[in-house]
C-alpha cells in the first residue's frame, strides 16, 4: 500500500473530538463502542461487526479482561485475544447491561435498531460520515486500527514488550504487514539524530 494512500492516524485530540461527536449522535453508546473498538483494540470494520459477546464475556458471564476475537470474526486466521482497554471496557459493561434488556440483540455487540448485527460496510460507512462531520480529511475505517497500532509501537518498549507483540495484538501475519501501519514520528527522528 502506497504512503499517500494510508489512513490518517489519529491524535489524541482528533480522538475526543470523534468521541465526543459520535456520542451525541442517535445510539450514541454503540457509536463510541464502535470508535473504541478501531482505536483502543486495533479492530477492522469485519471484526467490529462480527464481535459477538460470547467473545467478550470471561466465564463468570461479565465483561472479561480480552477480547477473544476468533478466526471467523477477524480477517482469514487473524483471530487473536486482545486486552481490553479501561475506557473501552467501561463502555461494553454499558453496551452489555442494554443488550441484556433485548435478548433479540445479545448475541452481537454492534447492532442496528432494524438487525440483530451490523455489516462491516455499514461500519465502514459510519466511520465515513462521522470523519466527514468533523472535516477529518484522510481518514477512514482504517485509521482507528492504523492508530492503535502506532500508539501500541510507540509505548511497547516501555513495557518490556516488542513489535512482535504489535505484530500479535494487529492480527498480522507478517512484521512487515504490522510496520507498514505505523507512522513515524519526525521530531523522534530528529531526537535521535541529535543522540547519535
Amino acid at each position: 500500500m502506497a504512503l499517500g494512500k494510508q489512513a490518517k492516524v489519529l491524535n489524541p485530540k482528533q480522538v475526543d473530538a470523534l468521541l465526543h461527536h459520535v456520542g451525541n449522535l442517535r445510539n450514541g453508546p454503540r457509536n463510541q463502542v464502535i470508535v473504541l473498538l478501531s482505536v483502543k483494540a486495533g479492530l477492522r470494520a469485519k471484526e467490529i461487526a462480527s464481535l459477538r459477546w460470547s467473545m467478550v464475556l470471561g466465564a463468570d458471564g461479565k465483561v472479561g479482561d480480552c477480547i477473544h476475537l476468533t478466526d471467523g470474526a477477524s480477517k482469514g486466521r487473524s483471530g487473536r485475544m486482545i486486552p481490553i482497554n479501561k475506557q473501552l471496557r467501561a463502555l461494553l459493561i454499558d453496551a452489555y447491561e442494554m443488550a441484556k434488556i433485548d435478548a433479540r440483540k445479545n448475541t452481537y455487540v454492534v447492532f442496528t435498531e432494524r438487525s440483530p448485527r451490523t455489516s462491516a460496510q455499514a461500519v465502514v460507512n459510519l466511520f465515513q460520515r462521522w470523519y466527514r462531520d468533523l472535516g477529518l480529511v484522510g481518514c477512514s475505517s482504517h485509521s482507528g486500527r492504523r492508530t492503535f497500532i502506532t500508539n501500541a509501537a510507540r509505548k511497547i518498549s516501555t513495557v518490556g514488550g516488542s513489535l512482535r507483540d504489535v505484530q500479535n495484538l494487529a492480527g498480522h501475519s507478517s512484521l512487515q504487514t504490522t510496520q507498514r501501519y505505523i507512522e513515524g514520528e519526525t521530531e523522534a527522528r530528529k531526537r535521535i539524530v541529535d543522540l547519535v
